[in-house]
């Protein structure tokens, strides 16, 4: 499959809390791989392996194979990851089967491309990110690692919309989301509002003094 990562797991025989709790005083992160029309199956992993992918950004969208020993790897994608509320150390991580053939619902991360070389942004316009990330429905074998959006013939007032994004093939939008939605655009140089109120008030009192009687003229 693409983006085909593998992980090192081993089996836990028992869940719940307790079985959890022995899980993490062994240095582990307790996992379930759920889906598939399959039995949950209970896993554990070295956190340093998941902090690593979190770090590693994408890996909402990595079809990840979880090799166990004496067991069939599985192909799975991340769908949760629980954190620590004080260490943010990851706590529990649920895992999703997926198989070829089958259109999983996943969030792909937008890669942004050429402002340097944009013209709006050059006279000044301000980029405006509307989304980071689309939702899409792919099927597992074709999950691409993100999308790609080419800023560099943006113009001031021009957009970047989901039409022009580069490796949309074979994924559709989710959600009922319209397939012209926009995904960034380059808006006006902005006009800091205390300078601009203060030469309208400069202008307002040079007005009025010089519509006073016996004002002089320059």
């Amino acid at each position: 499959m693409a983006n085909l990562t593998t992980l090192a797991v081993s089996t836990r025989a028992k869940a719940g809390k307790g079985a959890a709790r022995a899980t993490r005083r062994a240095g582990l992160v307790p996992a379930v791989i759920y889906g598939g029309k399959q039995e949950p199956s209970i896993i554990a992993l070295d956190p340093r392996v998941i902090m690593k992918e979190l770090h590693r950004g994408g890996w909402s969208s990595r079809v990840y194979n979880l090799a166990a020993e004496g067991a069939e790897p599985v192909a799975a994608l991340i769908r949760d990851v629980q954190l620590h509320p004080v260490t943010d150390a990851p706590i529990h991580v649920d895992f999703q089967r997926v198989s070829a053939g089958t259109k999983v619902h996943v969030e792909v991360s937008i890669v942004f491309t050429g402002e340097e070389k944009a013209p709006g942004i050059k006279r000044g316009g301000v980029l405006n990110v509307v989304r980071h990330y689309v939702d899409v429905a792919a099927d597992p074998a074709n999950i691409p690692e993100h999308f790609t959006a080419d800023l560099s013939a943006l113009d001031i007032h021009d957009s970047v919309r989901w039409a022009d994004l580069k490796g949309t093939e074979g994924v559709a939008l989710t959600g009922g989301q319209a397939t012209d939605i926009v995904i960034a655009s380059v808006a006006p140089p902005t006009i800091d509002a205390e300078m601009e109120a203060e030469a309208a008030a400069k202008a307002a009192a040079a007005a009025e003094a010089a519509a006073k009687p016996g004002a002089k003229k320059k």
